[in-house]
């Protein structure tokens, strides 16, 4: 009878309805160190100012979950379905800052069922190659469009064009205006520009000349190297 059951058991674990506990608990801490992995690429690659804590943590807690939820499902469909329906029923409103942070949670999901089944190369050859792409774009800054970009907000009074276009031509290579807002005096308007600096002239000299016009107010410069909503 023991040898009957041993034999059952062994059958249904290698069609995947069944994990043994050190495997359940293989399972669950891969994941968790994937999950750890992933946080720490987001953590080391990221850029901007869309960077969340939470966004950390929840990267680990979807590859755990995940890693549960394909051995409770294992090749059980009628768990699937089950699984499906559950789901339906949660309404997810959070709003993803970053298109990139996507690609992060998808890397997670995709740990976690690896790490679920069993397939730990998958799992760990699949994440060190994602960290391997990711340090690498990071490090050769891949996509960026300017190497001395800035955006340059600033109100003005609207009898000041000619000052500040004229310190603009002194300092900037390009300056592109991208926003205007009116005041509700009609007295001034708040500018954005997008401005790259001439060859060897630092933004401080910028800033400082902006600063001694007249008419010149609320002046800021962000670094637009990467993406930055205005």
């Amino acid at each position: 009878m023991n040898d009957t059951a041993a034999n059952l058991m062994n059958e249904l674990q290698v069609l995947g309805y069944i994990y043994s506990p050190n495997e359940v608990i293989i399972n669950i801490c891969l994941a968790f160190l994937l999950g750890m992995f992933i946080s720490f690429i987001y953590k080391s690659t990221h850029k901007g100012l869309s960077y969340s804590q939470s966004f950390m943590l929840t990267l680990v807690y979807v590859t755990i979950i995940v890693s549960i939820v394909m051995m409770l499902i294992g090749n059980n469909l009628a768990r699937a379905f089950a699984l499906v329906g559950a789901l339906s029923i949660i309404r997810f409103r959070t709003v993803v800052k970053d298109t990139k942070d996507t690609a992060y949670v998808f890397l997670s999901l995709a740990a976690g069922m690896a790490a679920g089944t069993s397939s730990y190369f998958i799992g760990i050859f699949g994440v060190g190659f994602m960290a391997i792409i990711a340090f690498s774009l990071d490090y050769f800054n891949y996509g960026t469009f300017h190497k001395s970009e800035f955006i340059l907000i600033f109100r003005s009074e609207l009898d000041s064009s000619k000052k500040y276009s004229k310190c603009l031509n002194n300092y900037v290579k390009t300056a592109n205006l991208i926003h205007i807002q009116g005041s509700g005096d009609d007295k001034s308007q708040k500018l954005t520009f997008d401005i790259v600096m001439k060859k060897n002239i630092e933004p401080e000299k910028l800033i400082n000349e902006l600063t001694n016009l007249s008419g010149i107010s609320e002046l800021s410069l962000v670094a637009s190297k990467h993406d930055v909503d205005y």
